[in-house]
């Protein structure tokens, strides 16, 4: 048993893991067969005697080849996937361009390529092999098939002889040098397949950051959507809850007279943090997401800031419609935290903040007649919003000599 299975193994090495490639091959030389039989069309049916007609013999089948281009790119994707389990990508993110503006693309010329001229050749090595294949499978079983010759010419033959066994071995040698060959042949198409047929390594990294910059607006709309459901939660939950204890211990102080000195002052103690926690968590709440921003847009959100800050700020807001949540989100931001820097920093007695729409632009403007000599670097929060900035692809500007003034321009996408 155990030299049976052994002489099983030593048998089928040679074709071990070489079906899948020379299936594979196969059909890439039928698919270069039905090209040249096209190709071959109108000199199958009349001979050119003219030059002009002989032009027209050549490039109406070369003609009918490349507009057959973008079928001949999903037949040979379909080879690979099936043959092979390769799937090479689209060049293409969405779907195939029509035949003019194929054939104007990087990646149709590519693919032509490989149609006219790798994939021939590789067709032609695929031949070879194949002819290794038929020579390879005859010579190793001369005999078995040496019987069936009529015995008057059977004498003649090198498998009747002592010679027979080195065609046999022979044979068996030229079967691996054909297996070997095959997975070659598919590895070397594959290769040049996925260069050839699949998205070029510009193309790919421009995807790539396609997918990225999709991928982190959806994580900037997660985050925005999130920070409005914590909002939501303290508004009606915690801040509620604060306001009816508040409520609550000023009945208490208004209502109960009989107290004793000591518990009314724990009273009053207990009402003023109460308020206080109101206080702390109002300006938490607006500072997770104003409710006037989602309500009533960036002018009034902006204009609340200005009302609130301890100096003179102008707010010029002009924009034809309400950009996206994420980009008013981040708007305001900006300037409140600019607006904090100012009073904070800058000794300013007056800020400007200007709102405007440039095509697909949000330009938004901060400026104040302070001391200048901001820098991202000085630890005044400017790197904090150019990150803010850019999560939106976004950029962000500071001009700020010594002396002043000071002017941040933000530049935002201005889409609804």
């Amino acid at each position: 048993m155990h030299i049976t299975a052994r002489l099983r193994r030593v048998i089928q090495w040679p074709f071990q893991g070489a079906g899948r490639p020379a299936a594979f091959i196969v059909t890439g030389v039928l698919i270069q067969l039905a090209v040249l039989v096209v190709m071959a069309l109108p000199w199958i049916f009349f001979v050119p005697e003219t030059p002009a007609a002989t032009l027209l013999a050549v490039l109406v089948p070369l003609a009918a080849v490349v507009s057959a281009g973008p079928l001949l790119t999903e037949v040979q994707r379909a080879r690979f996937r099936t043959r092979l389990g390769v799937d090479i990508a689209s060049p293409y993110g969405g779907p195939r361009p029509r035949l003019p503006e194929w054939l104007r693309s990087p990646a149709g010329r590519r693919q032509l390529g490989y149609h006219l001229l790798f994939g021939p050749l590789l067709a032609l090595a695929a031949v070879f092999a194949l002819l290794m294949w038929a020579t390879s499978a005859v010579a190793a079983s001369i005999y078995v098939w040496i019987w069936l010759v009529p015995p008057e010419r059977r004498l003649g033959q090198a498998g009747y002889t002592p010679s027979g066994a080195y065609v046999t071995a022979a044979g068996i040698a030229l079967l691996c040098a054909a297996s070997w060959l095959s997975g070659a042949l598919a590895r070397l198409d594959t290769r040049t397949a996925t260069v050839r047929l699949g998205p070029s390594r510009e193309e790919q990294l421009a995807r790539r950051v396609e997918d990225l910059a999709e991928s982190r607006a959806g994580l900037v709309d997660a985050v925005d959507a999130e920070r409005r459901r914590i909002e939501r939660d303290l508004h009606d939950g915690a801040q509620q809850r604060l306001v009816s204890l508040a409520v609550n211990l000023g009945l208490a102080k208004a209502t109960l007279g009989d107290l004793s000195e000591d518990a009314r002052r724990v009273i009053d103690e207990a009402h003023r943090e109460a308020k206080e926690a109101i206080e702390e968590l109002n300006d938490l709440v607006r500072g997770l997401h104003p409710a006037v921003l989602e309500d009533r847009g960036l002018d009034a959100a902006l204009s609340g800031i200005a009302a609130r800050a301890p100096i003179a700020v102008g707010v010029t807001v002009n924009l034809p419609s309400r950009p996206s949540p994420a980009v008013e989100a981040v708007a305001y931001f900006i300037v409140s935290e600019a607006l904090t820097n100012v009073v904070k920093h800058a000794e300013a007695s007056r800020a400007e903040v200007t709102v405007e729409c440039f095509g697909e632009t949000l330009v938004l403007v901060v400026s104040d007649d302070g001391v200048g000599g901001a820098e991202p670097a000085g630890g005044t929060g400017l790197a904090g919003l150019a990150k803010r900035v850019a999560s939106v692809d976004g950029r962000l500007s500071v001009d700020s000599p010594v002396g002043g003034p000071t002017v941040m321009t933000v530049e935002l996408p201005c889409v609804p």
